[in-house]
């Protein structure tokens, strides 16, 4: 009798209860590895990155299907509620499942919603990593991401301050975000850098430049903003038909392009409902040939 397979050992059934796991593996700092696919949290808060989700059970709910779905990198940050995001994921996942990695990031002040102001004191960056790691019930944050660099705030003391926290162990490894090349030389000019987070998506590549040369270094990009089509998107317009063609939803086939982009790539697209990140991760099993690819980085100029 022919031996059947479990939904467990049977990849192709595995692969579509987990999808995350199909989007390959990067490795963060030579030690991390994480499936290619993430969860932004900024969503698991209120209107304007502000206060409490208008539904807290559909956020823990949603944070708790990243795992199910095999997402294994969750990035949020101390400024998104302030602190929400940060505490609904350790209410929803800890004690947290063997290998997830969670980056966090500060430089940010929140003076209501909506606003944000750059922060880059040292005094202030140590507080807002200390807090992170109350709310996240951690001993050492995998990821640290300096959210901006700030121009009033000399880039020696800035670096100076994470680098101590590193020392410490209070922290792994460190990242950047929204920064130029120039910039990202500079910081490692000082300290080893892992991760870059700027925005990027099919209809905003003004990062290409950047983009490129994480990939040449083989430092793990991270686009924010990451399912922003614009009109491309619109019915009959031509992400819409490309979809269409594959039975995909247009945020699905911008998630695989993305994917597919660079070797480095770290999506982390966020909502606040399950069934879309559901239809979000799915993304992840999108297998898109040479002469689709053609098609959508013809769409939108870098």
């Amino acid at each position: 009798m022919k031996p059947t397979s479990t939904p467990e050992s049977d990849p192709r059934t595995a692969g579509r209860a987990r999808p995350a796991v199909q989007s390959g593996t990067f490795i963060l700092g030579g030690d991390l590895t994480v499936h290619r696919l993430g969860f932004g949290a900024m969503q698991q808060t209120g209107a304007g990155v502000w206060g409490e989700p208008a539904d807290p059970a559909e956020a823990i709910a949603v944070l708790r299907r990243t795992v199910d779905l095999g997402i294994d990198f969750l990035d949020t940050a101390d400024s998104y509620g302030p602190e929400v995001s940060e505490r609904l994921i350790a209410e929803a996942l800890h004690p947290y499942p063997a290998g997830l990695v969670i980056a966090t990031k500060a430089g940010f002040d929140r003076p209501g919603p909506d606003n944000w102001v750059v922060n880059g004191l040292p005094e202030h960056l140590r507080s807002a990593c200390e807090g992170s790691l109350r709310r996240l019930r951690l001993e050492r944050i995998d990821l640290f991401q300096l959210h901006r660099i700030d121009p009033q705030v000399a880039l020696e003391d800035q670096v100076g301050a994470l680098l101590d926290l590193q020392r410490e162990g209070k922290v792994r490894h460190l990242g950047l975000s929204e920064v130029t090349v120039e910039q990202i030389e500079a910081v490692r000019r000082l300290a080893p850098v892992v991760s870059v987070q700027n925005r990027y998506n099919l209809a905003d590549r003004k990062s290409e430049g950047v983009l490129d040369y994480c990939t040449q270094e083989e430092i793990g990009f991270i686009p924010w903003y990451p399912l922003a089509t614009g009109d491309l998107a619109k019915p009959g317009g031509p992400l819409a038909r490309v979809a269409e063609r594959l039975g995909a939803r247009p945020a699905q086939v911008a998630i695989a392009w993305l994917l597919r982009k660079s070797p480095v790539m770290l999506p982390i697209p966020g909502t606040s409902k399950v069934a879309h990140l559901e239809e979000n991760t799915a993304a992840a099993l999108l297998e898109l040939d040479d002469a689709t690819l053609k098609e959508l980085e013809a769409l939108a100029a870098p």
